[in-house]
Formats: structure tokens, C-alpha cells, sequence
């Protein structure tokens, strides 16, 4: 059901964790299937140096946050921008249409960042 790199962001998440020092923390829920979303960001010079996220919810959303996390540090918060849930999606292969919330999730926690950034 899920793709090889849906599961190893999974088993094995980049960026998980508090970050101590952060200039900006939003949290996002999706209220249909209860995952919560929290993302830490250190944005220096109008680039996010470091990057950290918490997340309960499924597999898809965990993967997600995890890879979101990995596209975008050391980029720029206008450079974030760009990105959307179906570049997540297939940059992990392609989500199953019933998970493909976490996708969305993700991108929502980054456009509050992003907000929280400016």
C-alpha cells in the first residue's frame, strides 16, 4: 500500500523533536482523522536553518512532515513557497488518495511557518 520511501520516512523520520531556540512553533490538526502537526523552525537571514517537527497521526503524515522537513532546510521562506501537497506525494512515490491528508497536513503546517515567519 505505501511506497519505500512513504516507509522508511516513516520507521526512520528526519528532523524529529523539539527545537530549543526557535523563532517561530505552529501547530496544525486535520479535525476529520485527528493528526496534529507541530513545526518548529530557526529562520536566520530569511532562510530556515534548522527544522524540527513533532507529529501524531499515520504513517502518511509522519512521512510527510519528515520529508517536508528534509526540502526545506537551508531554503529560503519565500523559496518554500513552491512547494505543494502533490509535490510531497510525489516526491514519496505517490500517496494513496485515502492518506493523502498527511500531504495536505504538511503543507498546511508550512504555509502557518511560513506566516509565523515573516
Amino acid at each position: 500500500m505505501f511506497s519505500e520511501a512513504v516507509l522508511e520516512h516513516f520507521r526512520n523520520p528526519r528532523n524529529v523533536g523539539e527545537l530549543p531556540g526557535a523563532t517561530a512553533v505552529v501547530e496544525v490538526s486535520n479535525p476529520v482523522c485527528g493528526d496534529v502537526l507541530k513545526l518548529s523552525a530557526q529562520v536566520v537571514d530569511g532562510r530556515f536553518a534548522k527544522v524540527r517537527f513533532l507529529c501524531r497521526g499515520c504513517t502518511t503524515s509522519i512521512a510527510c512532515a519528515s520529508l517536508l522537513t528534509e526540502q526545506i532546510g537551508g531554503h529560503t521562506v519565500a523559496e518554500t513557497r513552491k512547494l505543494t501537497p502533490e509535490g510531497l506525494s510525489e516526491a514519496l512515490g505517490g500517496l494513496p488518495p485515502a492518506t493523502f491528508h498527511g500531504a495536505q497536513l504538511a503543507i498546511d503546517g508550512l504555509r502557518a511557518l511560513v506566516e509565523k515567519s515573516r
